[in-house]
């Protein structure tokens, strides 16, 4: 056991990254690299089966290059990354459909629609307001009928990477139970492909892959992938866990009650709950299966391309030619520190593409109320707020349906990029009124997927057990006495503006739509 290395693979939109840890909880190599795309015109967005697969073994084959004869220790493979997509494949585990996540929006017309019909059982029994395969399944086999005939099962990316690394058959392809909420098509409460669902559709669920846990041994390295790569033929293929839910096990996010905030370019809050109970009224969250077995839910929110939209501020109108980026941000977190709450009087939307909970494709980006004396640092603050207005609606959302434990739900663990911003924690502290704490890990959902791999193979006996001894707080964020009764009208504001404004949003779009025209 003390030699044995486990590896995880991610598999992110723009990179794939492989990571190598002992049993320690140590990463000992890491490699990344880059997977190619095709975006021919607007709304269309292509990525290949193969090039996963390139991009794969060659993350997997630098890693053995770095490790030299430590390589051969590696037991165990398991998979995290991109939790919304769809892919067809034939018999022979061939691509029929191509990669197409959420960037590829040519589907959206048919998610419009099912949500017309379907919104209900989607959020009750799926526990999604943001369902993607279930629209793209329908899709696909209107706009492209022969191809589709072709097709012999419809998965998830880890779980092709899974048929194309290993020797499986197509019959015993697999999509562990994290990824099935957001396609739309699962009864995440019996842990099953949904009848209800699959029939209002019209898909014969003999054409998706079987549902596992996220610790189960679902192939082994092919000899013609371990050649490829330096790898021993023979190493199980764990199905591992989406990144999101990934990031609870690795954040050590497991007991009921307890929450995380990952600010990233997609951020989310998290809670472990017991048992799903829908949010009927808002649709502010989703909920998915804990990867660990027997685990319970995770009540699930994120805010479409938080950071990303964040960044686009900081390159758009902070960061000066030959600045950092991380400079910029320093500067403008300075900045801000003069600015009061609520910005003098402006506010801002910062949903600059639409809302996923609840589902909202015509919300945008505004800001109001300025005048002659704002400056780039009242901007940036009231586009900050406006997106911990969003996540504290969540928040409040769930506390709701979920009071146990509160002492628990007092305190939230945060990750990602945005956990390097002091103003940001301190903010988010003050409008929720909850204790944020810095974690030691930036690793998490590649840790994670190492630990499933470990458990699968029985190196880690418990899990819990295992995430809570490998990561400790750093730092924490106390909220200030006084201030979350200042910011509570700032965000009812804000969910008002989200209801009143819609109108004007979707006139916006429609005159310019005319305009392109």
């Amino acid at each position: 056991m003390e030699k044995t290395l486990l590896m995880s693979l991610d598999l992110g939109t723009s990179f794939i990254k492989s990571a190598v840890y002992d049993t320690t909880g140590s990463l000992i190599a890491v490699a990344s690299q880059p997977v190619q795309d095709e975006r021919p015109r607007p709304g269309v967005f292509l990525q290949k089966g193969e090039y996963f697969v390139e991009s794969a073994i060659s993350c997997m084959k630098a890693v053995c290059g770095e490790l030299g004869e430590r390589a051969a220790d590696i037991e165990a493979i398991a998979f995290t990354g991109q939790m919304s997509g769809f892919m067809g494949v034939d018999k022979n585990w061939n691509d029929v459909t191509t990669w197409s996540c959420s960037l590829d929006s040519r589907y959206m017309p048919y998610a419009q629609r099912q949500m017309q019909s379907l919104q209900k059982p989607f959020l009750e029994i799926s526990g999604t307001n943001f369902p993607a395969m279930a629209p793209k399944y329908e899709w696909f086999k209107t706009e492209f009928p022969e191809e589709n005939k072709r097709v012999a099962k419809y998965l998830m990316i880890s779980g092709y990477l899974i048929g194309q690394l290993g020797d499986v058959d197509i019959e015993d392809a697999v999509i562990d139970t994290t990824y099935t909420t957001w396609t739309g098509l699962a009864d995440i409460t019996k842990g099953k492909w949904s009848d209800v669902i699959c029939g209002a559709i019209g898909l014969d669920t003999k054409f998706l892959p079987k549902i596992v846990h996220s610790n189960v041994i679902c192939g082994r390295l092919s000899k013609k992938a371990a050649q490829a790569t330096g790898l021993t033929s023979g190493i199980a293929l764990v199905s591992g866990a989406g990144d999101k839910i990934a990031g609870c096990l690795g954040s050590a996010i497991l007991d009921e009650g307890e929450m995380n905030f990952e600010a990233s370019s997609y951020g989310g809050v998290h809670k472990s709950v017991r048992e799903y109970r829908p949010d009927m009224e808002s649709g502010r969250y989703d909920c998915i299966p804990s990867p660990l077995p027997g685990g319970g839910f995770y009540a699930a929110k994120f805010v479409t391309g938080s950071g990303i939209t964040l960044d686009w501020f900081i390159n758009t109108f902070v960061r000066q030619e030959g600045q950092k980026l991380s400079q910029a941000f320093a500067q403008i977190e300075k900045d801000m520190e003069s600015v009061p709450p609520g910005c003098n009087g402006l506010m801002a939307i910062g949903l600059l593409s639409g809302s996923a909970m609840p589902i909202d494709g015509t919300l945008r980006g505004m800001w109001m109320g300025h005048d002659w004396s704002h400056k780039k640092e009242h901007f940036y603050r009231a586009l900050l707020e406006s997106i911990t207005f969003d996540f504290e609606l969540t928040i409040d959302s769930m506390d709701k349906h979920y009071p146990e434990h509160p002492e628990r739900s007092a305190v939230v663990k945060t990750v990602g990029g945005g956990a390097k911003s002091p103003f940001w924690l301190q903010l988010s502290a003050d409008v929720t009124g909850k204790t944020y704490q810095v974690l030691s890990r930036d690793d998490i959902a590649t840790w994670a997927a190492a630990m499933l791999a470990g458990n699968a193979i029985g190196v880690f006996s418990d899990l819990k057990e295992t995430a809570k001894s490998n990561i400790h707080v750093k730092k924490e964020y106390s909220p200030t006495p006084g201030l979350r009764e200042t910011y509570r009208p700032l965000k009812e504001l804000y969910a008002e503006s989200l209801v009143s404004l819609q109108e004007q949003y979707k006139k916006i779009q429609q005159v310019n739509s005319n305009l392109r025209v």
